[in-house]
C-alpha cells in the first residue's frame, strides 16, 4: 500500500500547507496547568535514548526496578523516561521488556500514590516494534483491570522537519517535502515500510488487524477550526484500543491534542500514545529552550568530584544511515580530531574481535591526550538474510563499541561523550558507562541533539560527565561538528 498517486512525489512545503488554517494558539503554561491538575506523570518508554532531543531537566531511568520508576514519580519534573533499548531487541525481547516495565510503572504508582500515562516513543522515521510495543503495555494494563479506548499516533517532529499533513507523513529534505515511504528509513532492513498515509501504515504494521478504512484520524482542520474540544469529541468515542492517527506541523497542533487528552482523559478515557519526540514536550506542558552553551556544560563537570578527566572528549559513531556518514565528513573538515575506524567485517569473525577492542582502546587512549577521538565504523553496510540476522549483526557491532568505551572510562575518563546513532547511543549509556539514572539537561542543537548529566552510574567517574545522544537521522552535514564545536568551549 503505498497510498494517493500525491504521495509518490515530492512537494513544495507552501504548497502542502497552503489549504490548510493558522494554527490554533495554545501555550505550554496552558497544558502546564492542565497537567499540574491531572496529577498524572508522563511516563515515556523511549526504544532508544534519541527521544529526550527536545525536552530539559527531565528525569531518565535506563533501569526500571520498582524503586528507580519511584524516584523518577517523585521527581519535581511532569514527565520522565524510561530507556527501554527495545529496537535493538527482538519481537519477543521488546514485548518482554515492554511488559516489565509496565508492570514496574504499575507497582511504583501504586507505592507512591501518583498517577501516570504512557508514551510509548517509538518513532524514529517510522521504524520501531509497532503495534507489538503498544500491544504489550495495553495487555500489561488490562492485567490491572485498565482497558486501552484508544492508541494516539503522533509521530509528528517538529525540529526535525517531519510532519503529518492529511494523515500523511512527510520529511522536509532540500528537494521539498517527501512522503516517507520513499525516504531511505523505510527501506530499513529490519524496520521498514512502504505506506506514507498512516492509515496504510497501520495496516501495514498490523498486517491488516487494523484496515485503513477502520483507522481514526484527527486532521489539522480539526486541530485548527475546532480546537481542542473537537479534538476531544473525536478521543471520547474510542474503544478498544482503535488506533487514530494525528496530524501535526507545529507545537500549537501538538498542545491542541494535549489539551484534548487531558479533557478525555479527565472523563475516564485512557490512551497509550505512540509518538515522536515533539509529543512528549507538548504532552508534558514543557516550553523549547535555547541549546545549552559552553557555560552550562561547564556546570555539570563543576559537579563531579571524581578523578580528573582527559583533556579532550570521545565521539563514537555507530549509525551507518547517508546522514551520519555526511556529517562525519563535516566533523573531519572541522579538524583537531584523532579518527579511528574499525572494520566492520573484521569485528564479525569472533576470533578476531579481541585483538580489533585492544587496537581499538590502545590508539584511542594515546589520542585522547591530543585531541578529541573519534571511533567510527567502516560504513559500508552489513545485512543478514533476514531482519532478525540484521539486527544480531548490528548488536555484534554495538558490542564491540562498548567493549572499547567500557576500556576507555577505566582508563581515563573523557572529557565528554557524544553517542552518535540510535543503539550505539543506548548501548554506551548502559552497558559501557553503565548509567542508572540521569537528567536530559537540554539540547545542544535545537530540538535535536540532547545532553544528559548522569547522576547515578556503575562505572566510577562516569556522574556529571557530559553524555551526548545524538540519532542518526538527525541534523543537517554540520550538525555533528557544530555539536563538537560547542563541547570544545569553555574550561
Amino acid at each position: 500500500m503505498t497510498g494517493r498517486p500525491e504521495h509518490q512525489r515530492d512537494l513544495p512545503e507552501a504548497e502542502l500547507l497552503a489549504p490548510h488554517p493558522p494554527p490554533f494558539s495554545v501555550t505550554a503554561r496552558a497544558v502546564a496547568a492542565g497537567v499540574a491538575a491531572s496529577g498524572r506523570r508522563v511516563a515515556v518508554f523511549d526504544d532508544d535514548p534519541t527521544g529526550t532531543q527536545t525536552v530539559a531537566d527531565v528525569p531518565v531511568l535506563t533501569r526500571w526496578g520498582v524503586d528507580d520508576v519511584r524516584w523518577a514519580l517523585v521527581q519535581d519534573s511532569p514527565a520522565f523516561y524510561v530507556l527501554t533499548n527495545t529496537r535493538s531487541l527482538s519481537e519477543a525481547g521488546a514485548a518482554a521488556r515492554n511488559a516489565s516495565v509496565t508492570a514496574a510503572l504499575v507497582a511504583a504508582s501504586a507505592a507512591e500514590g501518583v498517577g501516570y500515562v504512557i508514551a510509548s516513543r517509538g518513532d524514529s522515521t517510522l521504524r520501531g516494534h509497532y503495534p507489538l510495543e503498544t500491544d504489550a503495555i495495553s495487555d500489561g494494563l488490562a492485567a490491572v483491570g485498565v482497558a486501552v479506548d484508544g492508541v494516539v499516533i503522533a509521530p509528528a517532529y517538529v525540529e526535525g522537519g517531519r510532519m503529518t499533513v492529511d494523515s500523511v507523513h512527510w520529511l522536509r529534505t532540500p528537494a521539498g517535502m517527501r512522503p516517507v515511504g520513499r525516504s531511505e528509513f523505510a527501506r530499513d532492513a529490519t524496520f521498514g515500510y512502504h505506506a506514507s498515509d498512516l492509515r496504510d501504515w497501520v495496516s501495514e504494521k498490523t498486517e491488516g488487524r487494523w484496515k485503513a478504512a477502520d483507522v481514526e484520524r484527527i486532521t489539522l482542520s480539526e486541530l485548527r477550526a475546532g480546537g481542542p474540544s473537537a479534538v476531544s469529541a473525536v478521543l471520547e468515542e474510542l474503544r478498544g484500543a482503535r488506533p487514530v492517527v494525528v496530524d501535526a506541523v507545529t507545537d500549537d497542533d501538538l498542545r491542541v491534542l494535549s489539551l484534548a487528552l487531558l479533557a478525555a482523559e479527565a472523563s475516564g478515557r485512557t490512551y497509550l500514545y505512540r509518538v515522536g519526540p515533539s509529543f512528549v514536550r507538548a504532552r508534558a506542558g514543557l516550553d523549547a529552550r535555547p541549546p545549552l552553551d559552553a557555560a552550562a556544560i561547564d556546570a555539570i563537570r563543576a559537579r563531579r568530584a571524581g578523578p580528573a578527566l582527559a583533556p579532550n572528549g570521545l565521539v563514537v559513531v555507530g549509525s551507518h544511515v547517508g546522514q551520519t556518514t555526511r556529517q562525519l565528513e563535516g566533523l573531519r573538515a572541522l579538524g583537531g580530531i584523532h579518527e579511528i575506524e574499525i572494520d566492520v567485517r573484521r569485528l564479525l569473525d569472533p576470533a578476531a574481535r579481541p585483538a580489533v577492542v585492544a587496537d581499538a582502546v590502545g590508539r584511542a587512549s594515546a589520542g585522547l591526550e591530543e585531541a578529541d577521538v573519534v571511533i567510527s565504523t567502516s560504513r559500508d553496510v552489513i545485512t543478514g538474510p533476514d531482519a532478525d540476522a540484521s539486527l544480531a549483526i548490528a548488536r555484534s557491532v554495538s558490542a564491540v563499541l562498548v567493549s572499547v568505551v567500557r576500556a576507555l572510562a577505566d582508563r581515563r575518563m573523557p572529557r565528554w561523550l557524544i553517542g552518535k546513532g540510535g543503539i550505539t547511543s543506548s548501548d554506551l549509556a548502559t552497558e559501557a558507562l553503565g548509567i542508572r539514572r540521569a537528567w536530559v539537561r537540554g539540547t545542544l542543537l535545537p530540538g535535536i541533539v540532547s545532553l544528559w548529566e548522569p547522576v547515578s552510574a556503575s562505572v566510577p567517574g562516569v556522574e556529571h560527565v557530559p553524555y551526548v545522544v545524538f540519532a542518526g537521522n538527525v541534523g543537517d552535514d554540520a550538525a555533528l561538528a557544530a555539536a563538537v564545536t560547542t563541547l570544545r568551549g569553555g574550561s
